[in-house]
């Protein structure tokens, strides 16, 4: 079996700024161990628009908002110490409106599978990924874009190995396993806000808790976490700073009083100190619920570190 440092991961996102908000601590967390990391960005984001007040006016940001976003997607790559690539489909927008309007004409979401997933494919050939990362069924939130990205990840996880598929596109690589991201896994929003509100403290995720713990189905019961239970957790505090710089290099897409910066890293790193996780597929032995993306793979699973915040960790 290979060390750590012989280890490749791949994440798949939809935009840029995916990859700060989706998983951060868990590539820089594995980057510190010697995994080669990568993330494939199936577009660029280039009917986003501005969401932080402050960089309304910039003239760049204004002018060429899709070639802003790949500086920052350049930053957030450094501050992470990762290898990026952009697959280069056009972003599909988030429709709005009853009735919703059409999609627009060649964007991603709109692509045939097979046609989409090809780059993808191609990609993971060339970087030969063990485990890939990517969203579930529903894109972790029903963006067409993110949904297209969980298609083309199964589908390349699927063919990716299999040498009558996808001819001339490089010697078959079959990756190991594959996860989908639990960035906004209720049972975290829920164990900040205890962990506020124990303190005395006013929680910024209060409204979003009720909401879901309120939420009934049409037979009056309470919604479930999530639809995929938490499979595997990654223990990662010590880069939870990281993460918060490659989000912060995202300027014109994340405010800096935004939900994601409403309480420190160290309060995170003691309230929740992991991401999460679903194993979606595997082709080794690997039993769960586990504590490392390689477990099956690797000789060894790293233990936890010990980790002890501060007795006055401030929010």
């Amino acid at each position: 079996m290979p060390s750590y440092s012989d280890l490749r991961l791949l994440a798949v996102h939809a935009h840029p700024d995916d990859e700060s908000s989706k998983g951060a601590g868990t590539m820089a967390h594995y980057r510190s161990m010697g995994v080669e990391v990568m993330v494939a960005t199936n577009t660029g984001g280039e009917r986003g628009d501005i969401l932080n007040k402050a960089m309304e006016g910039v003239p760049h940001a204004e002018r060429d908002l899709a070639g802003y976003r790949r500086s920052e997607m350049s930053g957030a790559a450094r501050a992470l110490d990762i290898q990026h690539r952009w697959i280069g489909f056009v972003d599909s927008g988030l429709p709005e409106g009853d009735p919703l309007p059409p999609l627009p004409w060649g964007c991603f979401a709109l692509q045939p599978v097979e046609r989409a997933a090809a780059p993808l494919v191609q990609l993971v050939r060339e970087f030969r990924p063990h485990v890939i990362l990517t969203y579930d069924e529903n894109g972790g939130y029903p963006h067409p874009d993110h949904i297209q990205t969980h298609n083309v990840a199964m589908h390349a996880w699927e063919t990716a190995g299999d040498p009558e598929a996808y001819p001339g596109l490089g010697e078959p690589w079959q990756p190991l396993k594959i996860y989908y991201d639990k960035a906004f896994n209720t049972e975290r929003f829920i164990a900040l806000h205890e962990a506020l509100t124990e303190r005395g403290l006013e929680s910024p995720f209060a409204e979003r808790i009720a909401h879901l713990l309120e939420s009934q189905d049409a037979e009056g019961n309470k919604a479930a976490l999530g639809k995929h239970p938490t499979t595997t957790k990654i223990f990662c505090p010590e880069s939870f700073e990281v993460r918060e710089d490659a989000l912060r290099c995202h300027e014109t897409q994340v405010a800096p009083d935004s939900m994601f910066f409403a309480v420190s890293p160290e309060f995170q790193a003691a309230a929740w100190p992991w991401e999460d996780y679903v194993l979606a597929g595997s082709r080794v032995d690997a039993p769960t619920p586990e504590t490392c993306l390689f477990a099956g793979i690797v000789d060894e699973v790293r233990p936890e570190p010990d980790y002890a915040p501060q007795p006055d960790w401030q929010i």
